[in-house]
């Protein structure tokens, strides 16, 4: 049985929450990913304060160490390429980029104030990358980006391939795949989940509120919050 796209509400309706309890609301509707689809490995949030990302993955791998192998023209046709690739297919999207260069992930960075700017345009809300950014201050408004290092070059940094299965930040992620990141990291979000996440997300809220109105009480104690924990094991 095939399950159908969401609509943009459906994903609209995800941005409400932040990307942990995205991940809370998972273990409740697919306990199974409760260890895996999400990013494990540190990552700076240029803007903190924008509303969650969340839309479809475009991936690509990139590298900045070493000069392309290809001819001048072959970089850009490969480049022109990857910019139809971003804008085609459903929206909003979020990039992701993964860094070939290894240990030296983030030697030149492919993410700027022009890279930036041409994203937004091309229906991005931001980028998740394992390499680097630069431009700060020049940065897109509103374009969000999680990366693993700022640094002030480019470099050769060049597109390889672009449209596959990547790995970014420890999570592995395929082009279409949805995500929902914000300041904390990103996940990947099953579309047979998403329908019910709302309604986990507000259950686990719920279950986090009793129990934070018992630890921020005045005379708080380990019996009270216990007896919190066994009624909502009663409960649930």
């Amino acid at each position: 049985m095939t399950v159908p796209q969401p609509t943009p509400a459906e994903l609209t309706a995800l941005a409400a929450f932040d990307t942990p309890t995205i991940c809370n609301a998972l273990e409740v509707v697919l306990p199974e990913s409760r260890a895996y689809g999400y990013t494990t490995r540190p990552a700076v949030c240029g803007f903190p304060a924008l509303k969650p990302m969340v839309g479809y993955a475009r991936t690509a791998r990139v590298r900045a160490k070493s000069s392309p192998a290809l001819s001048a023209a072959e970089v850009r046709s490969l480049r022109h390429d990857y910019y139809r690739y971003v804008e085609a297919g459903p929206k909003p999207s979020v990039v992701l980029i993964q860094d070939l260069d290894g240990a030296d992930a983030g030697y030149g960075a492919f993410w700027g104030e022009v890279q930036s700017a041409i994203h937004l345009a091309l229906g991005a809300l931001g980028v998740v990358t394992d390499g680097s950014v630069r431009d700060i201050d020049q940065w897109a408004p509103g374009f969000q980006f999680l990366a693993a290092v700022i640094g002030p070059s480019h470099a050769y940094a060049h597109v390889v391939d672009f449209g596959g299965e990547i790995e970014v930040l420890g999570m592995r992620v395929r082009s279409g795949d949805i995500v929902h990141a914000d300041r904390h990291g990103a996940v990947i979000v099953p579309v047979a989940a998403i329908r019910e996440l709302p309604a986990a997300a507000e259950k686990v809220a719920r279950r986090e509120a009793s129990i934070l109105a018992v630890a921020r009480a005045p005379g708080c104690t380990a019996e009270k919050l216990i007896a919190v924990f066994k009624e909502q094991d009663a409960i649930h």
